[in-house]
């Protein structure tokens, strides 16, 4: 195992640097009471680490908690810890400039207040959205409220579609599964949820999103936001699929987004994602020390803390760059020797002088997981070996599993075993095995729950941590849900038509509809365009037109014609109905169509089957 420098205090004075005020208390709640984040429940971290923790974990938490108001350079403000991620405030000539605005509506709207507390009653004349993730927009109407004068929202091309298509497509998945990598709603303590790497958790509150006005499409672009000059790079297919860095040159200060933060990032989250690609996120950043490296003196992320110096920041940026850099070619190397990514996995160590850095611990993402996504962006699901072309699933294996060792008691017993040797990652195998073969079996389930609890104990990387304890509660009967609402109107509208017909294509269950065929004409008047849906042998499809050219009589024949605005369009699909909506056909076909849809279960089971 590497050695670590536990005496380096440098992360800490960093994290310290340039403190202005916290909040306090730091605990921010909805207008009807309800609790959205509690910075002051980690004050345990205070206190030397339990052998509950990993220590490097716990040194990393202890970072991350470090709250409040910072002053990063001369004009240039964060708020940190109280969200996931971090608010940038830029002072220029009139306002200021807010740099993404957190997940939550009311954490950022209390960060803002935070800033203006000490630096005056600044009005909002600009933001700006570094990528497409919910922790970077969310709370957005916390800073630009309705009614707000206009003022320019820049973003990377690209963000709108990619910020709600990832809401819309797997969203329910990726919810669910976020309760288990935040850990939200586990219990904060020495003994349950520490910190998330990235931060120490998510917010609970309104998610939002006031939409870009204008887009940066090219390396090199520069813009003027009150008066502030700005340098951008574009890093598409890095942490996101639409992200930038950006220089402020009359203040020597480089945003590095999320692209190189205090952690090891993920190549493809615990939560579900799209795989990022790990040889572009090394090769721009190297471009980035080309643009900026010789010119930045501070350099500061949507997350952590930030690096002062150019020495320090080079460094900083190539020790993250060698560590995409060797973790992508290594794993193509065995690749091609014939290994599997669960054999990468075992076997790949960075080297030493990189794996020292604590910038490159596997605090959010880890070797483990990111070369498994490494094999998998390049290889897909399937290894090669005939034996897992055409496996039983989870239950089916399991039963049997069973019955070779004698019935699920004697499958516990073994598993326990193993539990015991200290082979915490077979016994966590059997037993969960043991669990799916029988998921009432209440001795399978504590023995389960009390293996997942040692090995969170001992997981450096605070997402495993989490998922590890929180399947552990559930298993102990105690199912979490998640509170943040995804579910404001903005968000709808940012939907673009063919989004909204994906939604509901994916959600049609296909067995179901195999035997019905319908089709449907929507002029939708305020993009003037038609859509021409057809379902046909369970699948819904679809494409569109100018409505001009429908004039001519070319338009399909449709069972169903509606016609609409875009407002309205959100408005049927939402159950209102089809009032004040002009419809030519049959109305029972829109009725049809909304019974064969399925419901999406926000609780679905993980642990058990």
């Amino acid at each position: 195992m590497t050695d670590l420098d536990y005496a380096d205090s440098s992360d800490f004075e960093d994290a310290e640097r340039g403190f202005v005020a916290a909040l306090t208390p730091a605990i921010v709640r909805t207008d009807d009471g309800r609790v959205i984040w509690d910075g002051d429940a980690y004050a345990f971290l205070d206190g030397d680490c339990p052998d509950t923790a990993h220590p490097s974990l716990w040194r990393q938490s202890r970072l991350c908690d470090k709250q409040g108001l910072f002053e990063v350079t001369e004009g240039i403000y964060q708020v940190r810890n109280l969200d996931l991620s971090n608010m940038t405030l830029v002072e220029g000539d009139t306002g200021v400039i807010v740099i993404d605005p957190l997940i939550s509506a009311e954490t950022a709207a209390a960060g803002l207040a935070l800033y203006r507390e000490h630096r005056g009653d600044r009005p909002v004349t600009g933001m700006i959205y570094t990528h497409s993730h919910g922790d970077h927009f969310g709370g957005s109407r916390g800073v630009l409220p309705h009614g707000h004068a206009p003022v320019p929202v820049l973003a990377p091309a690209g963000f709108l579609e990619h910020a709600v298509a990832e809401n819309v497509y797997a969203g329910g998945a990726m919810t669910r599964r976020a309760v288990y990598m935040y850990g939200a709603e586990l219990a904060k303590g020495p003994a349950g949820q520490i910190g998330a790497g990235l931060g120490m958790t998510t917010s609970k509150g309104t998610i939002t999103l006031v939409p870009p006005t204008l887009d940066i499409t090219h390396t090199g672009q520069e813009e003027t936001l009150d008066g502030v000059r700005i340098i951008f790079q574009m890093t598409p297919g890095t942490e996101a699929p639409a992200e930038m860095n950006f220089y402020f040159p009359d203040r020597r200060t480089l945003c590095m987004a999320e692209n190189a933060t205090h952690t090891m990032h993920n190549i493809l989250t615990l939560r579900g994602a799209l795989v990022r690609d790990t040889r572009v996120w090394a090769h721009y950043l190297s471009e980035t020390i080309a643009l900026f490296g010789d010119r930045a003196e501070i350099a500061f992320a949507s997350h952590h803390w930030p690096t002062w110096g150019r020495d320090r920041i080079v460094e900083h940026l190539a020790g993250q760059r060698d560590m995409w850099a060797y973790l992508h070619d290594q794993t193509l190397r065995m690749i091609n020797q014939g290994l599997t990514g669960l054999e990468i996995a075992e076997l790949i160590e960075l080297p030493p002088a990189v794996a020292r850095r604590w910038a490159n611990r596997g605090y959010y993402g880890s070797v483990s997981h990111n070369v498994k996504a490494i094999y998998q962006r390049y290889m897909g699901w399937f290894d090669g070996n005939p034996a897992h072309l055409w496996e039983l699933p989870p239950v089916e294996q399991a039963r049997r599993f069973a019955a070779d060792y004698g019935g699920v008691p004697a499958l516990v017993a073994k598993g326990e075993e193993y539990a015991t040797t200290g082979d915490l990652r077979f016994a966590a195998t059997l037993l969960g095995h043991a669990v799916f073969a029988a998921p009432d079996d209440t001795a399978a389930k504590q023995a389960l729950a009390s293996v997942y609890e040692k090995l969170g104990h001992g997981a450096e990387n605070g997402t495993w941590r989490n998922f590890y304890l929180m399947g552990a509660q559930e298993l102990r009967g105690t199912i979490a849900h998640t509170a943040l609402d995804a579910t404001n109107p903005e968000m709808a509208m940012a939907l673009t038509v063919d989004m909204l017909v994906d939604s509901l294509a994916i959600r049609v269950d296909g067995p179901r509809a195999w035997d019905e065929k319908l089709t449907m004409n929507w002029n939708v008047t305020d993009e003037g365009r038609t859509w021409h849906l057809l379902l046909s042998n369970g699948a819904l499809t679809y494409r569109s037109t100018d409505t001009a050219a429908e004039t001519s009589g070319r338009a399909p024949a449709a069972d169903l014609t509606l016609t609409l605005t875009k407002p309205q369009l959100l408005a049927v699909l939402d159950g209102k109905g089809l009032d004040g909506v002009s419809a030519q056909g049959d109305p029972g076909v829109f009725a049809t169509l909304v019974s064969l849809l399925d419901t999406p279960d926000p609780d679905f089971a993980i642990v058990t089957p």
